[in-house]
């Protein structure tokens, strides 16, 4: 019967998650480019949905005038991806078996900037899986207006979804994100191409812009230079997600920094390609429409822009949306990579739990993946789902880390150097530079908006860090065997609890005497009414163990024991005592739930004593 139910269970989790994969079939579960693409690159392709809007939802508030800029602002924006792509695409070749920032700034730089760099990341994947995922309902939203009262419900179901989908392995999820990823590719080639086609063959428009009352011209009295700042950083977001290559390498198959750096070159060509196209575009609708994605009236650009080229409500606008949803939601899917993957390195360091660095039964880093669902579904509940509110607080942490990884590359250059070190220094020297004034620009123009709760979210996973690896060598000290060994326990004594004579407990009794030929049984005497049988009972089945009748003035199970242990203690504080608890089992859960767990009461109740040990003696009921 136990077999039966237990069959059931491990039947319907293999449905779920799949069945286990031995680890010598690891090799198997590696990635090439293609299936690479949509696992790495998600996040970063899908920025293009929300990073041009973001420039303009700032240069807005300046004047209408000012939305002509966001072209400039995103052709600097695409320099800087070339340029960080280019960095990283050395890091990949530095650090073949995993270069993220945490492992560069570490080992180059020292364990502080390393934890920093580390910290930082942890942070910009949760804000990954928060803002993509309410990127992805908010495209949805564009093209049903009826789903607005739904953000949280509906995010944090995606969240789940992508967490299961993970859970059952790398190489199933990459397959199943790969549809998405390059349905949304053609689809923004395809309106790239007919709207500049469009463009081009049609009669020039002036553009009327609508926004939230108020918005527009409402910080006019700003510096303009502050304003493009701004602007700057709020579109920086587009190159979150860049370093995801970088830090999965192993993720490859062999040769593993290959086939991750033809990964990461796609991924820059087709990231320039559409900020480009989409921002260009952007400009040229007739109505363009800012309105912020708690108001009924929002539409994103992207939706815009496809409304405007192919119509609104038309077959190839729904495909847009669809697609562009579905990127957005499966975006997370690369913090879902690359969350977990640092979480274990921290763990194998010593400054997260350990538990985070095991590997699951099909080769992921499960307890990771539960994680991150979790703190990412929490950031989503506590602002509501809505995007506005999520986007100032994203890109802080990533370019933190960048500043830090690149920084670190610099000094492996020069430490190793080789051959073309000087070039390999100068090219990470220069994304170590604009990392750091972007980080700078970032922090100094979204502070108020919500950047300063990165900053303490940062240091408090520092201390975090610091005070878990200080407890685990700790740990390690108080283990370490130094001198002479330890003095051997001077004796070994058994008691076993008889709360009533039967069956169960004269099978715990043959157990106790295999331990211990000189066992002790103790009884707790919590009905005087009970005790004669119980003694009568005992003479009879005990085999001659001697029974001990403990009292109990206030009808308590655990406290007598606990008294009787500490005077055997005292007597001989060097012996070793194992108590031994019958206990019955139950397969069902509602059988279960009759039952009092003794054992389990002791076991708590006796876990600050030295010396002592609690085993359950289990008799099995149908």
């Amino acid at each position: 019967m136990a077999q039966k139910r237990i069959g059931v269970f491990s039947r319907v989790r293999r449905a779920l998650f799949g069945k286990p994969i031995p680890t010598a079939q690891a090799h198997h579960e590696r990635l090439g480019p293609f299936l690479g693409l949509p696992v790495f690159s998600s996040d970063a392709l899908s920025s293009v949905a929300y990073a041009t809007e973001a420039i303009l939802g700032v240069l807005v508030l300046y004047s209408v005038g000012a939305l002509k800029d966001q072209i400039w602002i995103t052709l600097g924006i695409c320099l800087l991806i070339i340029i960080i792509a280019t960095s990283y695409n050395q890091t990949i070749h530095a650090y073949p078996t995993g270069g993220g920032s945490y492992i560069v700034a570490k080992e180059n730089l020292g364990e502080t900037p390393g934890l920093i760099a580390g910290a930082a990341l942890l942070i910009d994947y949760v804000l990954t899986v928060s803002v993509s995922v309410a990127a992805g309902i908010a495209a949805l939203v564009s093209a049903y207006p009826s789903l607005h009262g739904y953000l949280v419900p509906l995010s944090l179901l995606c969240i789940a979804a992508i967490a299961w989908a993970n859970l059952r392995g790398v190489k199933e999820s990459g397959t199943v994100f790969s549809i998405p990823t390059y349905g949304f590719i053609v689809c923004m080639t395809a309106l790239i191409v007919f709207g500049l086609f469009h463009l081009v063959g049609g009669p020039a428009v002036g553009q009327r812009v609508e926004a939230d009352p108020g918005d527009i011209g409402r910080e006019v009295h700003y510096l303009f230079l502050y304003v493009i700042l701004r602007a700057f950083a709020a579109g920086c977001t587009a190159l979150t997600g860049i370093e995801a290559v970088s830090n999965g390498i192993q993720a490859f198959r062999a040769p593993e920094s290959h086939n991750a750096s033809i990964t990461l070159r796609w991924m820059t060509a087709l990231l320039t390609f559409m900020f480009l196209g989409i921002g260009f575009l952007s400009l040229h609708i007739p109505t363009l429409t800012l309105y912020s994605t708690s108001s009924p009236k929002y539409m994103s650009v992207v939706a815009q822009v496809a409304a405007h080229t192919f119509g609104f409500g038309s077959v190839p606008f729904y495909f847009i949306q669809y697609f562009t949803a579905a990127i957005l939601i499966l975006a997370a899917n690369t913090a879902f990579a690359d969350f977990p993957r640092l979480s274990s390195l921290l763990g194998r360091d010593g400054y997260v739990p350990r538990p985070l660095a095991r590997l699951g039964d099909r080769l992921v880093f499960h307890n990771g993946i539960v994680l991150l669902a979790l703190a990412a579904g929490a950031l989503i509940a506590k602002f509501r789902g809505e995007l506005d509110a999520l986007l100032p607080l994203y890109a802080v942490g990533v370019f933190t880390a960048f500043t830090l990884s690149q920084a670190g590359m610099v000094r492996h250059w020069i430490t190793l150097k080789g051959r073309g070190w000087q070039n390999k220094a100068v090219i990470n020297a220069i994304g170590a530079t604009l990392s750091g004034i972007v980080a700078l620009v970032i922090l100094s123009t979204k502070f108020v908006e919500g950047a300063w709760i990165v900053l303490v979210l940062l240091a408090l996973l520092f201390v975090m860090f610091k005070l878990i690896k200080g407890r685990y060598a700790s740990i390690s000290k108080q283990l370490e065997i130094v001198g002479e060994p330890p003095a051997r326990p001077s004796r070994h004594t058994s008691l076993l609890m008889v709360p009533r004579v039967h069956r169960g407990i004269v099978s715990a009794l043959e157990y106790a005497l295999l331990l211990d030929p000189h066992c002790r049984a103790v009884h707790v005497a919590i009905n005087d009414r009970a005790l004669p049988e119980v003694r009568r009972m005992w003479e009879k089945y005990g085999e001659g163990v001697p029974l001990t009748i403990l009292s109990t003035p206030h009808r308590s199970l655990v406290q007598p024991i606990l008294d009787y242990v500490d005077e055997m203690l005292e007597e001989d504080p060097n012996q070793v005592i194992t108590v031994i608890v019958p206990e019955a089992f139950s397969v069902n859960f509602f059988h279960k739930l009759l039952q009092e767990n003794v054992a389990q009461q002791l076991r708590n109740a006796l876990a600050q004593r030295r010396n002592v040990m609690v085993s359950n003696a289990r008799y099995f009921l149908n």
